[in-house]
């Protein structure tokens, strides 16, 4: 049975909204959250729902990225670095009330931002009022997305590069650092060793059966 088009226009809302409130239950989750497991389990939650948007705005590529890449490649290293990191719950959070501050200081300054930016450019060109405008046929937002990506924005996509490698040379740094019981590879040592070092040679005297 295929539906009309006022019909798919309804189903659209319906699944948009569906899709946005589970979105919002779970970045308050990550937020909240006092382990730091479930908040990055409830990070993929929240990127899920964003691809299931990005899916309903005929952004495939942009969906199937948020997928593969965020939920399949990076969360996944996110989740090895909090495990290897063995962080201290219980000392985390005696010390939360002392950096509060910093931490409201810092949402309040990212809300001012994102007030300040709708303030000044407004929302020209966007019509609320209307759902998703279908593409044609042959569009591909992987195309038009490369134009604009590494044309206009080739700048900052190599900055963003840059400072997500910077980012896992951190959390690599982190997990070496000294702690009781850590056991560490003492790399120059391993090559200076010699055969006679480690192997040695036994000569046993062949036993005669009786």
């Amino acid at each position: 049975m295929r539906l009309t088009g006022e019909a798919t226009a309804v189903l659209v809302e319906i699944l948009f909204y569906a899709f946005a409130t589970l979105l919002v239950a779970g970045a308050l989750g990550v937020i909240t959250a006092r382990n730091p497991v479930y908040s990055a389990l409830f990070l993929v939650f929240a990127f899920i729902n964003s691809a299931g948007i990005w899916l309903l705005s005929e952004a495939e590529f942009l969906a199937l990225v948020l997928v593969l890449v965020y939920v399949g490649a990076v969360m996944v290293l996110f989740l090895f670095v909090v495990m290897m990191l063995d962080i201290n719950i219980a000392e985390l959070r005696r010390g939360f009330t002392r950096f509060a501050w910093l931490g409201w200081l810092t949402a309040c300054a990212l809300v001012a931002e994102i007030v300040g930016v709708v303030w000044t450019h407004g929302l020209a060109g966007v019509d609320v009022s209307k759902g998703f405008v279908p593409e044609p046929a042959g569009f591909s937002n992987t195309r038009a997305l490369g134009e604009v990506l590494y044309t206009r924005y080739v700048y900052p996509f190599e900055l963003a590069a840059v400072l997500l490698v910077v980012a896992i040379v951190a959390a690599i740094a982190l997990t070496l650092r000294r702690r009781p019981g850590l056991k560490t590879q003492d790399v120059a040592r391993q090559v200076a060793v010699r055969a006679e070092d480690r192997v040695r040679v036994v000569k046993i005297a062949a036993e005669k059966r009786s």
